[in-house]
């Protein structure tokens, strides 16, 4: 229906005329214009057979929602009549192993899963910060620091 009114609704589209005043295909809308543009005139056949079609998909559209809520009038009556056949062991088992515990888990699963994306940036901080050895690091200060004083000697500060 949607893409019927998009293509065809537009200025100059074929359901143009059956639009009402809030710019909506109705069905009301739809049948008065089928009603105005009559059977005869061949001028409007392409404008008939868009009307017919989009008036089949409103009656579809009711019949589905029909057969919708009839479905879930049934569902709902299945609902109640097994809600009152449930035994004190199954509702202990929807509501604390199916509800809670499945609610607990999730909570506990994203507190481990926080708590060890933590721990992993830690640890690759600390691999980052310790990756060059204590004697390899005092070996480089020891060079620098020759090069410094060699520097200082050749300006006459020492």
């Amino acid at each position: 229906m949607e893409e019927m009114a998009e293509e065809h609704g537009g200025e100059g589209g074929l359901l143009e005329d059956a639009k009402n005043d809030k710019d909506k295909l109705t069905k009301a809308s739809v049948t008065a214009q089928l009603k105005e543009i009559g059977k005869a005139d061949p001028d409007t056949a392409d404008e008939r057979k868009a009307l017919q079609d989009y008036m089949a998909l409103i009656e579809l559209d009711a019949d589905t929602g029909a057969k919708l809520k009839a479905a879930q009038d049934t569902l709902m009556n299945k609902v109640v009549t097994k809600y009152g056949q449930l035994t004190e062991e199954e509702i202990k088992t929807l509501v604390v192993d199916d509800k809670w515990l499945a609610t607990l888990a999730a909570a506990v699963q994203g507190e481990l899963d926080r708590v060890s994306q933590t721990l992993t940036g830690r640890i690759r901080q600390l691999a980052e910060r310790y990756a060059t050895p204590l004697p390899i690091l005092t070996g480089e200060v020891a060079a620098l620091a020759a090069r410094v004083d060699e520097h200082l000697k050749r300006l006459g500060a020492l």
